[in-house]
C-alpha cells in the first residue's frame, strides 16, 4: 500500500517537525532576552501557538504512525487550526503590525504540510476499511 508507506514517513516527519518545533519555540519563550532578540519581530500569537500545537504534532505523529483513527482528525484539525492562525497573521499584518518575513513562509510550510498529511491520512484510512 503505497498510501501507508507515505503515510509512514510523514508520521516521523510529525514527530520530528513537532519536537524541533516545541525546542525552538521554547528557547524563544523562555530563552530570555538575547534569544528572543534573534527571533526578531516574532508575533507572540503564532509564536505561542507553533510552541504549543509542536505538542500537538508529536501526538498526531506517533498516533499516525500506530495508525489510530483519531489521529486521522487531528490532522485535519491542526491544518484547520494552522489556517485559522494564518488568517490571524494576516489580519495583524494587514493592520500594520510588525512581523518577520519567515513567520509567512513558517505559516506556509506548517499549512501545506498538515493539509498534505490529513489528505494521505485520510486516503490511507479509506484504503483500509475498504
Amino acid at each position: 500500500m503505497p498510501h501507508r508507506r507515505l503515510l509512514a514517513l510523514l508520521a516521523a516527519l510529525a514527530i520530528a517537525f513537532g519536537a524541533l518545533t516545541v525546542v525552538n519555540g521554547g528557547r524563544v519563550l523562555f530563552g530570555g532576552a538575547e534569544a528572543r532578540a534573534a527571533a526578531g519581530q516574532a508575533v507572540d500569537f503564532v509564536l505561542w501557538f507553533n510552541f504549543l500545537a509542536g505538542f500537538a504534532y508529536v501526538a498526531v505523529g506517533l498516533g499516525l504512525w500506530r495508525r489510530r483513527r483519531w489521529a486521522v482528525h487531528g490532522a485535519a484539525l491542526l491544518a484547520l487550526a494552522t489556517a485559522s492562525i494564518a488568517v490571524l497573521f494576516g489580519l495583524h499584518v494587514l493592520s500594520g503590525g510588525a512581523y518577520e518575513l519567515r513567520t509567512v513562509g513558517a505559516l506556509t510550510l506548517r499549512l501545506s504540510f498538515w493539509s498534505a498529511l490529513a489528505l494521505v491520512a485520510r486516503r490511507a484510512a479509506q484504503s483500509t476499511t475498504r
